[in-house]
């Protein structure tokens, strides 16, 4: 049986565009390479800047040309086709690679205007959620008082909240009656433009809400934690409502204090950078989105990135950011050891966030959190995506959620 294939034409518009971007991308590294080796530096020797001269030049400016017709010529066309073909279903696989992308490039995607970039959104079901009050209660007739907003992690959407045929909101609905809805956000950006922006959409979520609330609580699951952090960070700063009213917050495998992949990444720039002859490879390594170097450290805020290359080896700079004074602050943490004290727990915990990341530990007490022991929890034998499906993991935060107080 053959599948349909569930593409839109704005995807075909983006994935055009970003293909042109990319064969663009491309010429200017080859052309880089180019330019270094005929000018026969040294192995160490700084890079030369600027483009081949002479005919040289020429070559390379004409098929830049060549190719940014094409890809105009094309644009327009899909443009065209797109009233026609503007189905927007919210197909789980369509979406799971959407998310990918975003995760990875979801800043350039959002800086040109590419019609992959996905938009912030508070969603069920994978429809989007209105902002007015009364939309709002026909869209969820069911709505109670105690609402539960779930924010998803790096390179994934709110529909991946469901694995394995359990989704932690769906049961916390089923279980202790929370009205659960589930942020959907271009993870590629920084950090703090998606915190500063949920905590905008919570406080109109919350002044809008159907009906009296009673209860309000965030779960974030890896980078959604930190973007849960930053949001209160902002919404107190704007002295939002929400900010009040938050009872309990629940950080899923958070990198509190950054994930060693990333620095890995960032020691990949350094050594590429080193040679004239490497050097217009490290634009390879360039390539990965804000949000994935502000994982580096766990950067929360504007100034943690602002005024830095953010591709520049550097020290931990970030601004110290607390916990939330007045909400219960919880924290799950991963590792694929079987038993406490094994050598996974600190090198790579559950194989993306290390155990004393999740647990908000830190050398440094001014970037260290202080959650309660009662309030820590720690899975043995399992992964960073099996936070989402595992009985005992739900088991955990049904119980800390169930607490009164």
């Amino acid at each position: 049986m053959v599948k349909k294939l569930r593409v839109h034409a704005a995807d075909l518009r983006g994935v055009n565009r970003l293909t042109i971007d990319g064969i663009v991308g491309v010429v200017d590294l080859v052309e880089a390479m180019h330019r270094n080796i005929a000018s026969v530096p040294g192995i160490l020797a700084k890079p030369s800047e600027g483009r081949t001269t002479g005919i040289t030049r020429l070559v390379y400016w004409s098929i830049r040309r060549v190719i940014s017709l094409v890809g105009h010529g094309l644009d327009r066309l899909l443009a065209r086709l797109e009233p026609l073909l503007n189905e927007r279903s919210a197909w789980p696989g369509r979406e799971a690679m959407l998310a990918a992308l975003n995760g990875v490039l979801g800043d350039y995607l959002a800086a040109s205007n590419n019609s992959l970039a996905i938009t912030m959104r508070l969603r069920r079901g994978g429809i989007a959620l209105p902002g007015e009050r009364q939309p709002l209660a026909a869209a969820i007739p069911q709505a109670g008082g105690k609402l539960l907003v779930l924010l998803h992690g790096l390179c994934m959407n709110d529909l991946q909240w469901q694995r394995k045929g359990h989704d932690h909101g769906a049961a916390l609905a089923r279980d202790l009656g929370y009205t659960a809805v589930y942020l959907h956000y271009n993870s590629g950006l920084h950090i703090s433009t998606n915190g500063r922006a949920f905590a905008e959409f919570l406080e109109t979520l919350v002044q809008r809400w159907p009906v009296p609330l009673t209860e309000l609580v965030l779960i974030g699951h890896s980078m959604g934690g930190l973007v849960a952090r930053s949001a209160c960070h902002y919404g107190a700063l704007a002295q939002h409502e929400w900010v009040r009213r938050l009872d309990k917050l629940v950080f899923v495998g958070t990198p509190h204090n950054g994930a060693p992949l990333e620095r890995g990444g960032n020691w990949v720039d350094m050594l590429l950078s080193s040679s004239a002859y490497s050097a217009p490879l490290a634009r390879l390594g360039k390539i990965r989105s804000a949000g994935i170097t502000d994982l580096r450290f766990g950067n929360l805020v504007d100034e943690d990135w602002k005024k830095l290359d953010r591709f520049e080896r550097s020290r931990d700079l970030r601004l110290a950011v607390p916990l939330p004074e007045g909400v219960a602050c919880y924290a799950i943490a991963a590792t694929t050891g079987k038993t406490a004290g094994n050598l996974s727990d600190r090198l790579i915990g559950d194989g993306i966030v290390p155990l004393a990341s999740a647990l908000g530990r830190h050398a440094n007490p001014r970037l260290a959190l202080t959650f309660d022991e009662s309030r820590q929890w720690v899975a043995y034998g399992i992964n960073h995506l099996d936070l989402l499906s595992r009985p005992e993991v739900y088991a955990q935060i049904k119980r800390w959620l169930a607490e009164s107080g």
